[in-house]
């Protein structure tokens, strides 16, 4: 039986979104930080993502798969934070500038991981049998929501913590897509789950460097400013 035609359509909306979420990510970070070039293709690839974890969302609620669902919630809280925190620069200074909808998201993403990650721990069943991603996965949305919700509450130390939030953000939501883009694909072919952690495994160390780079790049002015 064919899905109905709001679900095809549905469907080609994701896949569109994520073509355009692959194209903006790398465009966005080949310009100059902070730049309107870069402002411009950030906030596309955002609106991207918003619309891939939505449709995710609806899509994943159809079959139903519960997996996709809450990875989804995961996926999009990715970029959503690294783009609040941009609003919250003054946060060092104890001007958290954190609203309702900060807390919100931060709160939902943590449970909705905490319960990813349950699930695999205790009911691999209800996640596909994925029971290791499923614990992976949430065990990451678990830190970030608590830290975010941390530092919402305990003013950062670090004057650029807002760089190295924003970029670490952006860049594990292009983890989740690519792992969506895997699993949609060579998925079709290589049933296995490890290759649901691929990008994750290629991906944090990535992070992690650049973070390192970073901070080593704006310590001299750290310094200088103190």
């Amino acid at each position: 039986m064919h899905d109905p035609m709001w679900i095809q359509a549905m469907l080609g909306t994701h896949i569109a979104a994520g073509a355009v979420s692959f194209v903006m990510a790398p465009v966005a970070l080949s310009t100059a930080k902070g730049g309107k070039a870069h402002r411009r293709w950030g906030k596309m690839y955002f609106w991207a993502m918003a619309v891939v974890a939505a449709t995710a969302l609806v899509l994943s609620l159809y079959r139903p798969i519960l997996f996709l669902t809450l990875v989804a919630i995961f996926s999009f809280y990715c970029s959503f934070s690294a783009l609040r925190v941009l609003r919250q620069k003054g946060a060092v200074r104890g001007e958290a500038n954190v609203t309702a909808l900060d807390w919100a998201a931060a709160a939902i993403t943590f449970l909705s991981s905490a319960a990813l990650a349950l699930c695999g721990l205790v009911r691999p069943a209800l996640v596909g049998g994925l029971g290791i991603p499923a614990i992976i996965f949430g065990l990451i949305g678990v830190q970030l929501g608590a830290k975010d919700m941390w530092r919402y509450t305990h003013p950062p130390k670090e004057k650029m913590f807002w760089w190295y939030e924003h970029l670490q953000g952006m860049l594990a939501s292009y983890i989740a897509a690519w792992t969506a883009f895997l699993i949609t694909t060579v998925g079709r072919y290589v049933h296995a789950w490890w290759l649901w952690i691929v990008p994750t495994a290629i991906g944090v160390p990535a992070i992690s460097l650049t973070t390192a780079y970073y901070k080593k790049k704006f310590a001299p002015k750290a310094k200088l400013a103190a």
